[in-house]
């Protein structure tokens, strides 16, 4: 079977590391599986004309409304898969939501990572319940064991290695928030410099990215670092001591499942995406507030006992519910039943 798949393939970002992934998936299972990048297209009639041309059998998406939409009316079945943003941010615009639901209306099936995704989506759209499938973000990390981490950071401008990096990976946009902590990282760096925060991740948003590079212009202790390779990017996870999440919104961050796995804590912003995977004090830590993230990262400093907890819970939680061969399995079921033969 020929598949078209469309996703947001920003380079190192949670959707195309999630798209690369499921599409070897697809294509272990046989399938030919091409991956375009939804946010260069232009118009609907330029990916029909492309179903045409390339002839294919069915399509698959990342994000009802930015990459769902395309494959409305073109004569092929197709499923999608809830990005995040969707379900959160652009159900509050009437137009989106009522492609979206037209997009649901018309697909096979629809993948949510978490059951409360599933639940918000059949409140906003009931009809379609019996086409969502839960199906969380299958991980599986490989470390870059040869990446010289020191010297990165180095001539990334920290000129003395902290003891305790926190590391915030994030595509450069104003959902992901990553400014959110900034004032509360330089005075607590100003008062014990073994601390530090990262920013690692492409620019997403131009514009932002530039306010985001002002704004960190003149604070210590907040390094703005270029995008690395995954295998890389992971390697810096295991190197720090603990990984930041302070988005306003989220599907499923790949960010924090791959800490987990790499069993290094993760401190999160109190949000639905990030509660749905993990719980406080036993898989991770849970913040509302800036005040609030730095008590609890305090208290991940001089508790290890808390530390070791946290870890080994996380890590074990990551093997019970995300496993990498059960997500194989689930995509491979999906496309052959429901594109194939219908529900």
């Amino acid at each position: 079977m020929r598949i078209l798949f469309l996703a947001c393939l920003r380079a190192n970002t949670g959707n195309s590391t999630t798209a690369q992934r499921i599409r070897s998936h697809l294509e272990a299972a046989g399938h030919e599986c091409e991956l375009r990048d939804a946010s260069a297209v232009q118009s609907p009639v330029e990916v029909a004309n492309l179903i045409s041309e390339r002839k294919f059998d069915a399509g698959l998406a990342i994000h009802v409304f930015k990459a769902g939409r395309f494959l409305l009316d073109n004569g092929i079945p197709f499923g999608v898969i809830f990005g995040g943003t969707d379900i959160n941010e652009d159900v509050k615009n009437e137009e989106k939501f009522w492609v979206m639901g037209t997009v649901l209306e018309e697909a096979r099936f629809a993948v949510a990572f978490t059951c409360k995704m599933k639940d918000a989506a059949a409140k906003y759209w009931p009809q379609a319940i019996s086409k969502i499938h839960i199906q969380p973000q299958g991980i599986l990390t490989t470390p870059n064991v040869s990446f010289d981490i020191d010297t990165f950071l180095q001539n990334s401008g920290m000129m003395h290695i902290a003891a305790h990096i926190f590391l915030l990976i994030c595509g450069l946009r104003r959902v992901k928030d990553p400014l959110y902590l900034v004032e509360a990282f330089a005075e607590w760096h100003e008062r014990d410099p073994s601390i530090c925060l990262v920013i690692i991740g492409p620019t997403v948003d131009p514009v932002f990215t530039s306010e985001v590079r002002s704004k960190l212009h003149n604070i210590d202790g907040v390094y703005l670092v270029e995008e690395i390779p995954l295998a890389d990017v992971q390697a810096l996870i295991k190197r720090s001591f603990a990984v930041v999440n302070s988005s306003l919104s989220e599907g499923m961050s790949a960010a924090i499942l791959e800490a987990m796995d790499l069993e290094v804590p993760v401190l999160a912003r109190d949000i639905p995406g990030n509660a749905a995977i993990m719980n406080h004090e036993d898989t991770g830590l849970i913040f509302s507030n800036p005040t609030e993230f730095v008590k609890l990262a305090k208290r991940l400093m001089s508790e290890p006992d808390l530390k070791r907890k946290i870890t080994n819970n996380a890590k074990n939680y990551i093997r019970s519910h995300h496993s990498w061969e059960l997500e194989r399995e689930t995509y491979q079921n999906l496309v052959q039943i429901c594109l194939t033969d219908g529900l």
